[in-house]
């Protein structure tokens, strides 16, 4: 089953380690099991989303995003692999020569930031959700994801005291972007290894609301099972689908099929 409208997800911030690629692994997989078409485009050169989920070594693939990015969109349907270790989700890998791709695309697309979205403009009606895995930056494969995307989340390490730390900087990127894609929509700040004992959680919730101004009522917490789950390269749904951990991450999958009037086929 298709929807009609994809919806694009940017999973974005700058700040490394803040649960980026848990997120979009484990929402991809609940989606999915909800018996939505998902696939996940893998923008971050260290590639760990690819590595969570699909069948080969970044290394191996003739097509990745860095590829796609830089070439004709007659390439799309060779970087985009349907057997990965998420039934129901595929995969445009990352690759670490992502990190030179932002130079080319500054040296020699007419619309650098835009490429992304052009490049995927035919998969809009054939998957029913993307999600983007942004690097832990605000440099041009950001911007890509930013313009290419229908909406944004924003994790927030909630357990950290360093946890809103340049989200400003964000924000002022995504109204930048806004320009050109001014559809694009905040879903909201989730909090990722939360925990409402924690003084220094219940700061950075307070202030994330405050920056942000939205916030995911959804509360992901700190577990052991994140790191199995990524050594056993397969989500937490199929981990342990009774820990704490992957019932939120299908409460936000059921949250957003709602909140976005995503159509399941029965």
């Amino acid at each position: 089953m298709t929807n009609s409208k994809t919806v694009v997800i940017a999973v974005a911030n700058h700040k490394g380690g803040c649960g980026k690629t848990t997120t979009v692994v484990n929402l991809s997989a609940e989606l999915a099991k909800c018996g939505l078409s998902v696939l996940i485009i893998d923008l971050d050169p260290q590639a760990n989303a690819s590595l969570h989920i699909g069948k080969k070594h970044p290394s191996e693939i003739a097509v990745t995003c860095a590829e796609l990015l830089l070439s004709e969109v007659e390439k799309l349907p060779l970087a985009i692999h349907s057997d990965t270790n998420i039934e129901g989700v595929s995969l445009i890998y990352g690759s670490l020569a992502l990190g030179k791709t932002e130079d080319e695309l500054k040296d020699f697309a007419p619309r650098p930031s835009e490429e992304l979205r052009e490049k995927i403009k035919p998969l809009h009606g054939i998957y029913d959700v993307i999600l983007i895995d942004c690097p832990p930056s605000l440099k041009l494969l950001t911007s890509n994801a930013l313009a290419a995307a229908t909406h944004l989340i924003v994790p927030v390490e909630s357990g950290s005291q360093y946890g809103m730390y340049g989200v400003t900087d964000l924000l002022k990127l995504v109204d930048k972007i806004r320009r050109i894609n001014p559809n694009l929509e905040l879903i909201g700040a989730l909090l990722v290894r939360h925990d409402e004992r924690q003084t220094v959680c219940k700061l950075i919730e307070a202030s994330a609301k405050e920056q942000i101004g939205k916030l995911i009522d959804i509360r992901i917490p700190t577990s052991t099972k994140v790191n199995q789950s990524a050594i056993a390269q397969m989500s937490l749904h199929a981990l342990d689908r009774t820990a704490k951990v992957s019932r939120e991450y299908r409460h936000l999958a059921e949250l957003l099929i709602k909140q976005l009037n995503l159509k399941i086929e029965k």
